[in-house]
């Protein structure tokens, strides 16, 4: 299928998924601090599972036609990865916390870029890598990392880094032959098939307070992976990664809403950094067009 480069609308579609993704954590981090995190990651993928069947089966040709891909084993290797990406992820949320966590997690925007050369074969110019360096920069000032981020730990947080940047690189990759809906519906389907096997074992009743969390997570889970697969298919992973910091500074909101934390200036001043370095490889890319 031909594949377009909409830097503007990939850059829309990335700043609403990390609004959604920073919501998400939140919400992870307390129901992991309550129950299993298999348990946690396996309600949300049958969720996620019975809606993109739904959906493909209102879809021209029904769930046969949605789910026809002439890369079976891609798909089912980005499902299976997402989904334990999504374990490791909320582990490090109970293991270091939502701040430390992200703080380690930030680097995936890097490593996306790194790579989105070789495994892609697109340029990525100085001015990309100075943006996202920028942005980096960025980051830093806003968590201000101290000492548990050197924590052995903190080893969590960067394998799910890694995992969701080799994740990332793939969405872009299936995308060249599969469209959106195919995509969608192999990340729901293998996800909540691996999370299955993982998660039944530690099965346990949640309270109903809990179970409306658990619903909207899986609302965000949905919503969150779908625009992020869109995003991926209409743009350059590397044009759109410098606006992916943009879910620390969500996340921070999060931390002071539902968490109590306190907005230093430190975080003032990241924020600045991350939007200018955002705006400024926008720019380029309209300079280019």
């Amino acid at each position: 299928m031909m594949q377009t480069n909409n830097v503007r609308l990939g850059v829309i579609l990335m700043l609403l998924t990390t609004i959604v993704f920073a919501l998400q954590d939140g919400i992870s981090r307390h129901l992991a601090a309550e129950y299993n995190v298999y348990l946690v990651v396996m309600v949300r993928y049958w969720f996620f599972a019975a809606f993109v069947v739904t959906i493909a089966s209102r879809g021209r040709g029904g769930v046969i036609a949605t789910a026809k891909t002439r890369q079976p084993l891609l798909q089912m290797f980005r499902g299976i990865l997402l989904a334990l990406e999504v374990c490791v992820m909320v582990s490090g949320f109970t293991l270091l916390g939502l701040v430390e966590s992200h703080a380690v997690f930030a680097c995936y925007p890097l490593l996306v870029a790194a790579l989105s050369g070789p495994v892609l074969g697109e340029r990525v110019g100085w001015r990309r890598w100075a943006a996202i360096g920028v942005g980096f920069v960025g980051v830093t000032i806003i968590l201000q990392p101290g000492m548990s981020v050197f924590d052995p730990l903190a080893v969590v947080p960067l394998l799910a880094a890694i995992m969701f940047a080799l994740y990332a690189l793939l969405t872009r990759f299936a995308a060249r032959q599969d469209s959106t809906a195919t995509s969608f519906f192999w990340t729901g389907t293998v996800g909540a098939v691996t999370m299955t096997l993982l998660g039944v074992w530690f099965w346990e009743t949640m309270s109903a307070g809990d179970w409306v969390w658990m619903a909207t997570l899986c609302m965000t889970g949905v919503i969150g992976h779908w625009l992020l697969i869109r995003c991926y298919e209409v743009a350059e992973a590397s044009a759109v990664q410098p606006f992916a910091y943009f879910q620390l500074v969500f996340a921070a909101s999060v931390g002071v809403v539902v968490f109590g934390e306190t907005i230093r200036l430190s975080v003032a001043l990241g924020t600045i950094v991350i939007v200018s370095a955002g705006l400024f490889t926008l720019w380029r890319e309209r300079q280019q067009g």
